[in-house]
């Protein structure tokens, strides 16, 4: 019998554009609920938003793309994302200030 394992990963990713002041980040918080993703979501200072999506490969990616357009009133003009080692450390998906 096979086992299939998933590859973890993380990653680091900046959201520019329109994202404080429209529920960016507790739609991301309910985005990474429904796709399993541990990790956090805050508001910078430069008015961008910074996530760190921990999880298995595929679904990171989901939550890679739902960042290019993120919740209805938010207007995305840049995602960059900084692929780094999976750690394990996150036991959900929180908001952080």
């Amino acid at each position: 019998m096979y086992q299939i394992v998933m590859e973890k990963v993380r990653a680091r990713v900046i959201i520019e554009g329109r994202v404080q002041g429209v529920f960016f980040r507790y739609h991301t918080q309910e985005m990474a609920y429904r796709l399993g993703i541990k990790g956090w979501v805050k508001n910078r200072r430069d008015g961008r938003v910074e996530a760190v999506f921990e999880g298995e490969r595929n679904r990171v990616n989901q939550m890679i793309e739902w960042c290019h357009h993120g919740p209805p009133e938010a207007r995305v003009t840049g995602v960059r994302v900084t692929w780094e080692e999976h750690t394990g450390e996150f036991q959900d998906f929180s908001i952080t200030y």
